[in-house]
């Protein structure tokens, strides 16, 4: 059996993989959008992002339509080769089909950036999902995911190269349950690693993981995505680490503390809101949870990542970029003590070892 990571310009060696950046789009129709709560600040929503409003769409990246949306691809190319001059080599995009996902596009950009692209299959949360999604069947969705892994994405040759992000809500849906389960399936028959994106509550990884391993996976081929906005308490994040699973800190960059609007569930519908008490941690806070983990033993389980998902955070707009971890983040943990080895573990052997699938 060969052993690969499929690119978006074909299969490799895992060994050529190299330093990686496990959660970060390129392009994207992001689904966050929220109206401003405020009638004096709705007309923002619409405005294009400029140095005029930029502060504002910092606070509230959520309630900005054209933040929310990643269509460019000569700046795409452009943000992954300003990465790729900090050293990064590969970019794993957990875009997924109804969310903008474009593989010929992804194509390009990593030809003429030199970044090597992941890109993934599968399902966002449900306000994402197909009109049918819920007639189809677990072997159903099982059966788009493998096809995407192993023959391509619709006509276009190019092969996703693990599933994810799959979106849960909390509380979770049917149907983002029944996707999960199809996720296992899709993993067991490629050995393809299944990322998600868990809802906001410490429990939601929890769950997720019984679904998972209930249908047969093993933890080591799970990715909890954005656990330093998920479980912040010590003896919780420990908790998860020691069941075997991959932790991803993908929000690194995301210093604004104050969580944007969302939208929630009520009994009159969908309305937004800004839940009381969620905040966001700061990057010196996302350090000390990896410190955290480094001492416990548990390196050889972090990914890192930015989750960049909006313009603001485009160096286009005036943000860190794709580089920030490279240019910013990996200097600041080795003036903290961290050592080579374990700088290495995290940026290179992980992902290397979580992206690796069967090959043909």
């Amino acid at each position: 059996m060969t052993l690969i990571v499929q690119t978006v310009t074909g299969p490799i060696s895992p060994e050529d993989l190299g330093v990686t950046m496990a959660h970060d789009h390129l392009l994207l129709l992001n689904p966050s959008f929220v109206e401003p709560l405020e009638a004096s600040e709705r007309y923002r929503a619409r405005e294009p992002v400029s140095e005029k409003n930029i502060e504002w769409v910092r606070q509230y990246w959520t309630s900005n339509v054209d933040n929310l949306q990643l269509y460019d691809e000569e700046t795409a190319r452009d943000e992954a080769a300003w990465y790729y001059r900090a050293g990064g080599d590969s970019i794993v995009d957990p875009t997924t089909r109804y969310i903008a996902r474009d593989p010929r596009a992804l194509l390009r950009i990593s030809r003429g950036s030199g970044v090597r692209i992941v890109v993934g299959t599968g399902f966002y949360v449900g306000e994402t999902h197909p009109p049918d999604m819920g007639a189809r069947s677990v072997e159903d969705l099982a059966a788009e995911m493998v096809t995407e892994l192993t023959v391509g994405i619709d006509h276009t040759g190019v092969r996703a190269g693990f599933i994810g992000e799959m979106g849960c809500f909390w509380p979770m849906r049917d149907d983002e349950r029944k996707a999960l389960r199809g996720a296992a399936q899709a993993s067991l028959a490629t050995g393809a690693a299944v990322m998600v994106h868990p809802g906001r509550h410490p429990d939601a990884p929890a769950e997720i993981l019984e679904i998972l391993t209930d249908a047969g996976m093993s933890t080591d081929r799970i990715i909890i995505a954005h656990v330093d906005r998920t479980v912040l308490e010590s003896g919780a994040t420990l908790e998860l680490a020691e069941t075997g699973c991959y932790l991803e800190y993908d929000l690194f960059g995301v210093e604004t503390s104050m969580y944007p609007t969302v939208a929630q569930k009520t009994e009159a519908g969908i309305v937004p809101s800004r839940p009381p008490g969620l905040s966001f941690i700061s990057d010196a806070q996302r350090l000390d949870r990896l410190d955290l983990l480094f001492e416990h033993g548990h390196a050889e389980r972090v990914l890192v990542s930015m989750d960049i998902c909006t313009k603001h955070r485009l160096h286009r707009y005036g943000g860190h970029g794709y580089d920030h971890i490279l240019e910013n983040i990996v200097p600041w943990m080795r003036r903290r003590g961290t050592s080579e080895e374990v700088l290495r573990t995290i940026l290179v052997d992980n992902p290397r070892r979580v992206f690796t699938m069967m090959g043909d």
